[in-house]
């Protein structure tokens, strides 16, 4: 008897967007957001990079409680012209590019950061999986994936992050704040960041391309994921049963298997479910949703899975075995 969706909406693993209960960076973060390393994770310029490796930086000069208030998140500091620089982080204007690829950036030591990616300056070595890193701090962020060290707790729900920027940005699941929105269908979000590879929904941009089979994405973090199955890479082990994976998200959720946790509940019934995506199919008997129809007769169901076994689908699939041709008997 399935307890659960048959996972055919969650993917070979759980993406990286789904490793945080709340979070629901839709449509990119439910098809394509799947670096689970979260030091691959693209965001709208560096800005994070920056901030690791220079600690007198944006965050050291938010005193929390200064006069000059960012009139967007809120956020305070002591100086106006630190919050000037604020407020660029918010600002679509980025004057600085890449001569390489030319990405923008709001400012120039962000390019100087991003350029070590197209150098191979990379003197930084992780001891425990060898991957290389620009600067000490993008490294020491790095290592948090390996030791599992959360030092910064949510005051609300009292979740573990174990970087600064991970729980700033996990607080606005708590606030509801969604600054940035799509310009072309008005749809909101959390982080700049998430605004910039949405668009490539619209716009269908793949700037980046695997260089062993030529496959392309629309981030660079979903390349790294896809070369592990070049590499067969499985960095990320389960401290229980030794078992390895090529995606952290894929660990957390076998983690589970272990622990019992069932973090995701029906805010109708109360159920509860290992993934996000189990979650959302389960969602469906409440809602009455049916996403998936036959194409031969018409009739709809909740589940992939479902209308693979229908009637119609089966009959279609005895015709191809006897040379009737290929033809998907369901439609989305």
């Amino acid at each position: 008897m399935k307890t659960e969706a048959d996972g055919e909406d969650c993917g070979a693993s759980e993406s990286a967007s789904n490793l945080d209960p709340a979070s629901d960076l839709e449509p990119t973060s439910d098809g394509q957001l799947f670096s689970s390393d979260f030091s691959e994770i693209e965001t709208e310029d560096s800005d994070d990079d920056w901030k690791e490796t220079n600690k007198s930086g944006l965050d050291a000069l938010n005193t929390g409680d200064g006069p000059f208030g960012c009139t967007v998140c809120g956020k305070r500091f002591s100086l106006a012209e630190h919050l000037n620089r604020h407020m660029m982080s918010h600002s679509e204007n980025k004057p600085f590019s890449c001569p390489v690829c030319g990405k923008g950036f709001h400012q120039k030591r962000n390019v100087q950061v991003h350029m070590k990616n197209h150098t191979g300056d990379l003197p930084f070595s992780c001891s425990v999986c060898g991957k290389r890193f620009g600067y000490k701090g993008i490294l020491e962020r790095h290592m948090t994936s390996h030791t599992g060290e959360k030092p910064f707790d949510c005051t609300v729900c009292g979740k573990g992050f174990g970087l600064k920027g991970h729980l700033q940005r996990h607080m606005k699941l708590h606030t509801g704040e969604k600054p940035f929105g799509c310009s072309v269908c008005g749809k909101r979000f959390t982080q700049r960041g998430t605004v910039v590879t949405h668009m490539r929904s619209h716009t269908m941009e793949k700037p980046f391309s695997c260089s062993v089979c030529g496959k392309r994405f629309s981030q660079s973090g979903t390349l790294g994921t896809h070369m592990r199955n070049h590499t067969g890479e499985k960095p990320f082990g389960c401290s229980v049963c030794n078992k390895s994976f090529s995606q952290r998200g894929a660990l957390i959720t076998h983690m589970r298997s272990h622990t019992g946790e069932r973090p995701f509940s029906c805010s109708v019934c109360g159920k509860s479910f290992v993934q996000k995506c189990n979650l959302k199919t389960h969602l469906r008997i409440h809602t009455g949703e049916k996403p998936y129809s036959c194409n031969v007769c018409g009739k709809r169901f909740t589940r992939l899975s479902n209308i693979r076994g229908h009637k119609c689908c089966t009959e279609a699939a005895a015709a191809e075995a006897a040379g009737g041709g290929e033809q998907s008997c369901w439609l989305r």
